[in-house]
């Protein structure tokens, strides 16, 4: 459970003499001790981070409202061909270059078209959205990256990742992440192995206490069915933090998780097939026959065209459709044929690279569409509930002036070296791997140091 501090010996039960010697009640100090630090210092960037992923699982019907008109057009009878649409959009905006484009999947849906400008930031190109019946074109906007957020979702989604600050903002995220699980765990831990009368209250608040004991017992409860979703977020936001995000690619390939992709240039590569075919030179076949050749293999929904990026590359086409079940084929076409050279289906993928896509897709809130939004909006309440609560238990347990009290120190005196000894090396080891939470974790034991000396030296005084 993410929270500041346990309620403390007032509310906390003592463990029976017998009990003392065993593992657990060496190690419970070491734990609560952590809990207290992790919790005072990390839950701010985590409360910043369940607040704006709160806005980020709201922003694609945000999105929706905001662009209605260009997201739709009236439903016709027939629709253009698609090398029309595009023209049309190349003559509303002769300047850039046409990279994509994304044919409505359902009728009412615009065609949108993806122009290539100079003038626009990284990774951000102008979508041309225009009405498949008529050609008329009905906006343009920026789109960004490959899920295509449009401006009120691409704001909403750097504030959640770097809060608009650049890449120095994206350490707030990765400390977030970085220590979401070891809080979520370790409170679940300290939860479940309290002592209590009625095993129903480990999952339901104890209505019937009073004082600390009811805070605690909201927060341990919400934190029981809040943990698992806890996990999954920090495993899947490290996938996109800065640093321990190169960790984890390292991982992948030296594993060989990595997600396959298709040869763009027409030879064989492994995890697709390939055909005869292409040939370098010659006139482009264009966008309604490469559309054909796609669709002739099995693609449909939600597809992107990608033009070719240079001279005898092929088309790219894929599917785009990321909601369960998942769409992801992709096909190579030759420019100048129209015959279909490479091929990679998403049921081709690794159990690890699927497992990772859906991953990120659910983290992003797409795997079960609005299903999985409002359970992305559920966890972050939920985890702002257990800071809330949390800074509840240590604001009324904190001494008149100061920090506030921790658990006695000491602690790890009584852990026996075998268990300590392991434990030591597995917490310099993710230090490594996670490097912002093993740089914090630094700062919380000199933390530890100095505030034993400064009690120490009063106690001399």
């Amino acid at each position: 459970m993410t929270s500041t501090a346990d309620v403390g010996n007032t509310v906390d039960h003592v463990p029976a003499p017998s009990r003392e010697r065993t593992a657990w009640a060496a190690l419970r100090p070491l734990v609560l001790r952590l809990h207290f630090y992790a919790g005072v210092l990390i839950a701010p960037f985590l409360l910043v981070a369940a607040c704006t992923g709160l806005m980020y699982a709201a922003s694609y019907q945000i999105e929706e409202i905001v662009y209605q008109h260009e997201l739709t057009a009236p439903a016709g009878r027939t629709s253009l061909p698609l090398s029309a649409q595009v023209a049309a959009a190349r003559a509303a905006h002769p300047q850039g270059t046409v990279t994509a484009v994304r044919p409505g999947a359902e009728p009412g849906q615009t065609t949108r078209v993806l122009i290539d400008q100079p003038r626009l930031a990284e990774s951000t190109q102008l979508a041309v959205f225009v009405d498949p019946s008529t050609g008329q074109v009905r906006g343009t906007l920026e789109s960004y990256g490959s899920s295509g957020a449009l401006p009120v979702r691409a704001w909403i989604s750097t504030l959640h990742r770097q809060l608009h600050l650049g890449e120095p903002g994206r350490v707030y995220s990765e400390l977030a992440a970085s220590w979401l699980w070891v809080v979520a765990l370790g409170g679940l831990v300290l939860w479940v192995a309290r002592r209590r009368r009625n095993r129903r209250h480990l999952i339901v608040p104890d209505r019937a206490a009073g004082g600390p004991r009811r805070t605690l017992s909201w927060h341990g409860s919400v934190g029981v069915w809040a943990v698992l979703g806890l996990l999954f977020l920090s495993a899947t936001g490290l996938t996109w933090s800065k640093y321990a995000g190169e960790n984890v690619d390292e991982l992948r390939a030296a594993l060989d998780w990595t997600t396959p992709s298709i040869d763009v240039s027409g030879g064989d590569h492994a995890g697709h097939t390939a055909t005869a075919g292409h040939h370098a030179g010659g006139a482009d076949v264009g966008v309604d026959r490469v559309a054909q050749a796609a669709a002739a293999k099995g693609l449909s929904g939600p597809l992107e065209i990608t033009w070719p990026a240079k001279s005898g590359a092929p088309y790219l086409v894929k599917e785009i459709d990321k909601t369960a079940p998942t769409r992801l084929d992709q096909v190579a076409v030759d420019a100048t044929t129209g015959q279909v050279t490479a091929e990679l289906r998403f049921a081709d993928y690794s159990l690890a690279a699927k497992l990772a896509r859906w991953g990120i897709d659910g983290h992003m809130g797409l795997l079960f569409g609005l299903a999985n939004q409002i359970l992305l909006a559920l966890l972050a309440i939920g985890l702002i509930t257990l800071i809330v609560l949390g800074y509840r238990m240590w604001w009324r347990r904190r001494p008149t002036r100061g920090f506030g009290k921790p658990y006695p120190r000491g602690g790890w005196r009584n852990v026996p070296w075998a268990l300590l000894a392991p434990l030591a090396l597995l917490a310099v080891a993710v230090g490594i791997f996670l490097p912002l939470m093993g740089i914090s974790l630094a700062a919380f034991l000199v933390i530890d140091v100095l505030l034993g000396l400064r009690a120490r030296l009063g106690a001399q005084s």
